[in-house]
């Protein structure tokens, strides 16, 4: 199993939040939930009983159709999967508790009981065929798990993460070839993706066309559980035009362009559900960040970004059959023939999300002008807010970063604008070189 950061924070509920809550492990398909929850129960339990709810057999689903007397409930657990339950030193993981709702609500009942921890893991979690009937339990201490940050990827292929980390911290210029180097290391990581079984092959073939195969296949398994959410397609559509609502450089994320139809009113629940699914990142809106960013941001008014840059890599590029390696090879020498900024925008979107960041943007109109400035993200930083732009390339225009530190001087705290070039300063807007961002602890 590769080291992850969430392992950290299920010692932290084992030690703080068990028995009294379970723990549910929520977030998109493939981004390693059960492994780490397997790999916590063999590591920090006595004894350990798993249900795959996916594929539980019936004689297992029939022992959770009555838990009204626990005591038989446990004794027929135990009998069906011939493990022994220790008291204070067991715990049960619900795999999948989604495709069995019943289960999730039992967890109300199974917490009180005290005996045993509980972990859950579940995506699709608040589809409402999902809660539909279930008085959702509000005994749950809920962790999200994400795609491996840059961080994480380092760690699984031997990549110095520490000496990122020192580099980070001194804060100055490393030099062009340093950072060339560095940066290329970078998209590798854009190239691969955080999906930990897309890192699993990348160290095990060294093979982009095998990792692209693998994403593909993760891409696959999510366009087939959108539509079984949504079987007018509509919401897989939704998901697929993510990279090109991005290129055109769109102000917000149009359902109609998505969808090529007229909005109809189940769009907005279709929406709910798609980032719901946590295979998507919302950024939204936010009219006055001069007041709040969470009291005047807009629901009706986001962008949606891939929730793992190796899938939006993949999907960018999901018609070039032929050329797949060729893709590859040019995006790590930085030679893709296009301005691919909303690719580093999306990975900063993921970087940002793994750190707990909400995410948040801000736009209006020049004065006595049809265009408009556009902040990429907005962060707060001891009440003070932070404003971020990503480039892919040329740092020379910064026009919106400027124009946002006069509109908002009162509020406006540290400036960044993320891209492939080294450390820099002018005034007090400062340059980063993109792949610094993980390292970044302050934000």
């Amino acid at each position: 199993m590769f080291a992850r950061k969430v392992y950290q924070e299920l010692l932290r509920w084992k030690n703080e939040y068990c028995p009294r809550y379970a723990c549910l492990l929520e977030g998109a398909r493939r981004v390693g939930k059960t492994t780490i929850a397997l790999e916590f129960a063999k590591n920090e339990f006595e004894t350990y009983i798993m249900i795959d709810f996916a594929q539980a057999p019936r004689s297992i689903m029939s022992v959770f159709r009555d838990i009204a007397d626990l005591n038989l409930f446990f004794l027929r657990l135990q009998a069906e999967t011939g493990v022994t339950l220790v008291e204070g030193k067991s715990v049960i993981i619900f795999d999948e508790v989604q495709l069995y709702p019943k289960a999730r609500q039992a967890i109300k009942y199974l917490a009180a009981d005290g005996r045993y921890a509980y972990i859950e893991t579940g995506s699709l979690i608040s589809i409402k065929k999902n809660v539909n009937g279930i008085v959702i339990p509000s005994e749950e201490h809920r962790i999200q798990v994400y795609p491996m940050d840059y961080e994480e990827f380092l760690w699984a292929a031997g990549g110095n993460a520490d000496i990122l980390k020192q580099i980070t911290e001194k804060g100055t210029a490393l030099g062009d070839a340093t950072n060339r180097k560095l940066m290329r290391d970078f998209r590798i990581y854009m190239a691969v993706g955080g999906m930990p079984q897309a890192v699993d092959s990348y160290i095990r073939e060294n093979n982009f066309a095998a990792v692209d195969k693998v994403k593909r296949e993760i891409l696959s398994l999510y366009m087939d559980d959108l539509k079984k959410i949504d079987k007018s397609g509509r919401l897989s559509n939704m998901y697929k035009a993510i990279p090109a609502q991005l290129a055109l450089g769109k102000k917000k994320f149009v359902v109609t362009a998505a969808t090529g139809k007229q909005k109809t009113s189940k769009d907005d629940e279709r929406i709910f559900d798609l980032i719901d699914s946590k295979t998507v990142l919302p950024c939204y809106h936010v009219s006055n960040p001069g007041v709040s960013l969470s009291q005047t941001m807009e629901l009706d008014t986001y962008k949606l970004y891939i929730s793992d840059i190796g899938l939006f890599t993949t999907l960018l590029f999901n018609d070039t059959e032929n050329g797949r390696e060729d893709i590859y090879k040019k995006l790590l020498s930085d030679n893709l023939p296009a301005d691919l900024g909303y690719m580093y925008e999306n990975v900063v979107a993921q970087l940002l999300t793994s750190k707990g960041r909400t995410l948040y943007y801000h736009t209006w109109r020049k004065e006595a002008s049809p265009h408009s400035y556009e902040i990429d993200f907005l962060l707060t930083e001891k009440s003070k807010l932070v404003a971020i732009e990503v480039k892919s390339s040329s740092v020379r225009n910064h026009k919106s970063i400027d124009a946002f530190k006069d509109k908002y001087a009162k509020a406006a705290g540290n400036r960044y604008l993320f891209s492939q070039k080294d450390v820099a300063k002018e005034g007090t807007l400062l340059f980063k070189p993109i792949y610094m961002l993980q390292f970044m602890q302050h934000f």
